[in-house]
């Protein structure tokens, strides 16, 4: 690895990206090279509040376009406070979550228009984005079973439909077929170990962990 890396990690919700965030960052912690955590939103002090108002199930009527700027928000704050410095100073950078959440989700989930999300995260976030996109794919019916052995209520969208997180999914497929050399799409719904498997395969294509 001749550069500190952004990877996200993607996916529906009940895919398993914390579990694979937590690996990821776990690796890189193995062969010593300086890793950041980071969730979107959230991270930063502002990134936090954005995060309880919109995942606040008890919230209702929030505007589609007010999402999005909601989250770009949390973005732009995010980038210009937390990532940039961390890959400036050489620190790897572990996002679960970034701006493909945003494109999948309010832009194939409720139905929003994908340009003109995408004219606005440029002109805030100046074409910034992750260098390695890991795209955790499984149905929305198993998602949905393993969310539910979770303990606690599902969050605002969380509470969505089937349908709704179905195209969420087929909006990441979208992506990932728009972007093969940045997205690396893992079947989520094989057993853990096969998951993990091609999570250090995408960390050996960048160098890390890669034997002579």
């Amino acid at each position: 690895m001749d550069r500190p890396l952004f990877l996200s990690v993607e996916g529906i919700d009940g895919s398993g990206k914390t579990t694979v965030v937590d690996f990821l960052v776990r690796r890189l912690e193995e062969h010593r090279i300086p890793c950041l955590r980071v969730r979107e939103p959230g991270t930063t002090r502002v990134g936090e509040r954005l995060r309880s108002l919109l995942l606040d199930s008890r919230l209702e009527g929030i505007h589609p376009w007010t999402e999005v700027l909601l989250y770009l928000a949390s973005q732009n704050q995010q980038v210009k406070e937390v990532i940039r410095p961390a890959l400036a100073k050489g620190t790897c950078v572990v996002a679960d979550r970034f701006a493909d959440a945003t494109l999948a989700y309010q832009g194939w989930g409720r139905g929003l228009d994908i340009r003109a999300i995408e004219a606005v995260q440029r002109e805030v976030l100046q074409g910034f984005r992750p260098h390695k996109t890991l795209l955790l794919d499984c149905p929305v019916d198993l998602a949905l079973q393993r969310r539910s052995a979770r303990t606690g209520g599902p969050d605002r969208l969380e509470s969505e439909s089937a349908d709704f997180h179905e195209r969420v999914r087929q909006g990441y497929l979208n992506l990932a077929r728009r972007e093969p050399q940045r997205f690396v799409v893992v079947d989520a719904s094989k057993p853990l170990d096969r998951v993990l498997r091609q999570v250090e395969h995408l960390l050996e294509s960048t160098g890390i962990g890669r034997t002579a």
